[in-house]
């Protein structure tokens, strides 16, 4: 799709302020709206960009335009589409910019949403099935033509499924997510929890015999979907294959428009990510990523190990019905996300569209959605130990999630509580996601410290003893160690290193020589103990 097939269609009514046949012939692989003063960071070459301008006011001067048509151009945005709503009318200083940044520049008006540009560019991309030469296909050509007009009009994938099933005489067929979340199902396919869909797509022999096929052989184990029918169908294979490709264009078309609210979901952890960032941008930045401008949030964090984090998040989230969520990937690599519940109605249509399957899906919570923060951290636990079925030879992300957060101020806190999180889940031996409630104990919460603290407080706090290479040091860490965990009883030590009660009372004065600390005091307990944790 180019620039100028935009402005050919009435239901848009894009007026061109800006630009040349030879812009408007560029070629346009995406969307980004953004309301961002400088966007260069989030923006892929050959997207169309959306603003509604409300980074800019009447009384800035002719460089802040200037600013964010320069970014556009560094990026190689395609176009810019100015919304009329903010101001009224695009200003002319953003026309007068674009023309000299070679910019094309079309108006959006007040009744056209971001939201109907999107779909248009993102439905004309999938393209048209039934164009393809009949003799290559096995579907009825009258099923790829509906079919084809099902993804043009943006169908449901129930609906594209039943359609696509319709002629083999409806038996019970599913679309089944790496994990096992049910995508689509036929009428005739009774409801299945997800732990056991996820099983059935890793049967080495299921009993009794059924057909699975993949439904995008590029896309990453976390993001996969499967076309799974239970029984068996008369049906050349090439027929089902094509029933999956409907599906590889669907999902294309989902993932579009997924990376199209990236581009927000992007500029929110911006926001959360300055230290000196105030609260006021918030709201509207949680609004533009389709988040409620009020609490309570959650924030997840996954860490940068898996190449296809951001996949693998957004995956285990869909899960949680009742809610909404935004995620983005970080400049450190990371991958995060903020969690807010869903409006009322919304909760209401999901509990009851996925009331039979969601308590086995949930992990066996009972319920049909998170109705708290400690039912989503339930819901996610208990299904983390799928994301390592869907790639075993990749090590299972960790992850950190925060407490709640009863306002947008109190996001820039949620974030660096699942940091730290995260970063004790990557030194537990057990749980590989770790919840900010979970740091109970005092090793729990230095776990969460990073390695050169850590570092840094053993070696001060423990002085000469920090040299283990001196054995006679390593004889008094370990008398230490063994002092500390028997609560300073001098009898339980002595028993439990085989040392006579006076030789433990001879090693604990020397700790306190060398250390400058004495154990008869509580803090100076805490202080040992805390290093050793660290060493």
């Amino acid at each position: 799709m180019h620039v100028e097939d935009l402005l050919r269609l009435e239901s848009l009514d894009l007026t061109l302020l800006w630009g040349g046949p030879p812009l408007l012939a560029r070629e346009i692989s995406g969307v980004t709206a953004t309301d961002l003063e400088d966007p260069g960071r989030f923006l892929q070459r050959g997207e169309i960009v959306l603003s509604g301008l409300v980074w800019w006011s009447a009384a800035d001067e002719e460089a802040t335009a200037d600013r964010f048509v320069a970014a556009l151009r560094e990026a190689g945005a395609a176009a810019l589409l100015a919304g009329e709503e903010t101001h009224g009318r695009v200003p002319d200083v953003l026309v007068d910019a674009c023309r000299r940044h070679d910019i094309a520049l079309l108006s959006v008006p007040v009744h056209t949403s971001f939201r109907a540009v999107t779909d248009t560019v993102y439905l004309r991309q999938w393209g048209d099935l039934s164009r393809r030469p009949a003799d290559h296909y096995a579907l009825p050509e009258n099923v790829r033509g509906e079919l084809s007009r099902l993804l043009a009009d943006g169908a449901d994938a129930d609906t594209l499924l039943t359609r696509a099933t319709g002629h083999l005489g409806a038996p019970p067929c599913y679309v089944f997510s790496a994990t096992g979340r049910t995508v689509a199902r036929t009428p005739a396919a009774r409801p299945l929890p997800a732990p056991q869909a996820a099983r059935r797509l890793r049967a080495a022999a299921p009993s009794p015999p059924s057909t699975t096929l993949r439904v995008d052989p590029d896309a990453s184990p976390y993001g996969q979907w499967f076309l799974h029918l239970p029984e068996a169908v008369d049906a050349p294979p090439r027929m089902l294959h094509e029933i999956a490709e409907v599906f590889a264009q669907h999902r294309q078309g989902l993932l579009r428009r997924e990376a199209a609210a990236r581009g927000p979901a992007g500029e929110l952890l911006a926001l959360l990510d300055a230290p000196d960032a105030g609260s006021a941008p918030l709201p509207a930045a949680l609004r533009a990523c389709g988040l409620p401008d009020h609490g309570p949030y959650t924030v997840i964090a996954l860490s940068a190990g898996a190449e296809e984090g951001t996949e693998a998040l957004e995956e285990v989230l869909r899960h949680l019905t009742g809610c909404r969520f935004a995620v983005a990937r970080s400049a450190g690599g990371e991958s995060v996300a903020v969690i807010a519940p869903a409006p009322a109605p919304e909760r209401a249509d999901a509990s009851a569209a996925t009331a039979p399957a969601a308590p086995a899906a949930a992990g066996a919570t009972g319920s049909t959605g998170p109705e708290s923060s400690d039912a989503a951290v339930a819901v996610l636990k208990a299904l983390w130990p799928t994301l390592h079925a869907c790639d075993r030879a990749a090590p299972l992300p960790h992850g950190g999630i925060s407490a709640p957060a009863a306002t947008p101020a109190g996001l820039n806190g949620a974030l660096v509580q699942a940091r730290y999180a995260l970063t004790a889940a990557g030194r537990s031996g057990g749980a590989r996601l770790t919840a900010i409630e979970e740091l109970t104990t005092l090793g729990a919460l230095l776990a969460g410290v990073p390695d050169d603290v850590r570092t840094a407080f053993g070696i001060h706090a423990l002085g000469p003893l920090a040299d283990a290479a001196n054995p006679s040091h390593r004889m008094l860490l370990e008398t230490l160690d063994t002092f500390l965990t028997h609560n300073g009883s001098w009898a339980r030590t002595a028993e439990a290193l085989h040392l006579h009660v006076n030789t433990v009372h001879y090693r604990i004065q020397r700790v306190e020589l060398l250390t400058g600390r004495d154990l008869a005091r509580l803090d100076h307990k805490l202080d040992l103990k805390a290093a050793l944790l660290c060493r």
